[in-house]
């Protein structure tokens, strides 16, 4: 997404929940916007094969133990 694509969305969404965003917040919602796009954009990137299910279940692991 582009910077103007960016700020059309976020007050469309703004104005969909009727959720008003204050001018000194707004640099930060959209900056904050722009990281999220960038990191869905990078994960929309990966190419999956029928095979890569999401698991039945999460089980944290520490760092550094066996899986």
């Amino acid at each position: 997404m582009n910077a103007q694509q960016i700020e059309t969305y976020v007050d469309a969404a703004a104005a969909a929940l009727d959720l008003p965003l204050a001018p000194e917040h707004r640099p930060g919602v959209l900056r904050y916007f722009a990281l999220a796009a960038d990191m869905a954009a990078l994960t929309e990137a990966v190419e999956l094969a029928p095979h890569d299910e999401s698991a039945l279940r999460f089980e944290p692991v520490a760092p550094g133990a066996q899986a």
